[in-house]
């Protein structure tokens, strides 16, 4: 497992109900809330998070152009792509990870 992603599984793992295990919907690893999946890895750079349109809109994220996974996701989808390639980046995928959290 590659640092970052670890790093990353490590402080999501210190939140209440938060949990990195296998996928049901994307195969691989994922994070789950509470039994219910709420993020899954597309490789050890890119997270996939269910973040709440309210919250992509009010973080003004976008979703990403040149998505391998998601070429043809939907502007209105819940769910947005995170890629983190340095530990502020790690660290910025945990706040918003904390502002998801606050929609469930």
């Amino acid at each position: 497992m590659a640092k970052l992603r670890k790093e990353l599984i490590e402080k999501l793992e210190r939140f209440p109900g938060l949990e990195d295990r296998p996928s049901k919907v994307a195969g691989g690893s994922a994070i789950f809330y509470k039994g219910k999946e709420i993020a899954h890895f597309h490789n050890d750079n890119e997270i996939d998070v269910r973040l709440t349109r309210k919250v992509i809109r009010k973080e003004g994220l976008s979703h990403q152009t040149d998505s391998k996974i998601h070429k043809h996701r939907s502007p209105s989808s819940e769910w947005i792509e995170i890629r983190f390639h340095k530990s502020n980046e790690v660290d910025e995928a945990v706040r918003l990870f904390k502002l998801a959290l606050e929609q469930y």
